[in-house]
């Protein structure tokens, strides 16, 4: 499911855990605290080792990450999550979203894909439509 596909709203966000996965700090911090304005509890990891680690150690309710990042792509790692937690929503976020779109159908293991950059609305809407769903 692509982003355009989710119906507006503005509703905040309940106490949800989420693991946020990106490489860049910068942009890991700009999601946390969207995040976090929503009452989300956000633990950051900057590469999928880290993510995976994290995973095997603590319980969340979403998985958001990056597409490109370095050793192990957002898809990759998606794939790997569901193998070992199924039922885990996972947005992926990405820069390169035309050419992820262009394969006319969301990566194996996502459940939603965005394109960067975003609005905190944008953000909002991803995260209750797939966690209205998990």
């Amino acid at each position: 499911m692509i982003i355009s596909d989710v119906p507006a709203s503005t509703t905040p966000t309940t106490t949800w855990r989420v693991l946020l996965v990106d490489d860049d700090p910068l942009v890991c911090d700009s999601i946390r605290r969207m995040l976090e304005f929503d009452q989300c509890q956000v633990q950051a990891a900057t590469s999928a080792a880290d993510a995976l680690a994290i995973c095997e150690r603590d319980v969340f309710n979403l998985v958001i990450l990056d597409y490109m990042m370095p050793i192990m792509k957002g898809d990759q790692l998606a794939v790997a999550l569901k193998a070992r937690y199924p039922d885990m929503p996972i947005i992926m976020i990405t820069a390169d979203a035309e050419k992820v779109e262009g394969t006319l159908e969301t990566p194996a293991g996502v459940d939603l894909l965005m394109a960067k950059p975003f609005q905190l609305t944008d953000l909002r809407q991803a995260v209750r439509k797939v966690l209205a769903g998990a």
